[in-house]
């Protein structure tokens, strides 16, 4: 039988990155047996939808992930990304453990920041 996953390798580089926002795109390549230049287009195809924001953190990248983006599955009730990592990464959901931007220890999947009222 032909090998095969359950992932998508654009969701196994958000759980790279959901593990790690400091990453490097060798490391992800390297993790998921795949080129560097087809990390750098799986995560340029995220950055692009929305579900990663990255920044330059000196000579690298840091990425955060937008937990409250919804899938793009039409099939379900379209929970948020951050819950699905969460179950993967075997973490708490998100919707109990709210990370902010301040939370140095919140790791690479965010919440967005509560609005004043």
């Amino acid at each position: 039988m032909e090998g095969w996953s359950f992932l998508t390798n654009h969701a196994r580089v958000l759980l790279c990155i959901a593990h790690d926002p400091g990453v490097r795109l060798r490391d992800i390549a390297a993790s998921l047996d795949i080129t560097e230049r087809s990390a750098y287009g799986f995560v340029t195809d995220l950055t692009a939808a929305g579900y990663v924001v990255k920044q330059k953190d000196g000579r690298r990248n840091r990425y955060r992930i937008q937990a409250h983006m919804p899938l793009r599955e039409p099939a379900s009730r379209e929970p948020a990304i951050g819950e699905v990592l969460a179950l993967l990464a075997g973490t708490r959901p998100a919707r109990h453990r709210i990370a902010r931007a301040s939370d140095p220890d919140a790791g690479g999947i965010r919440q967005p920041e509560p609005q004043g009222p």
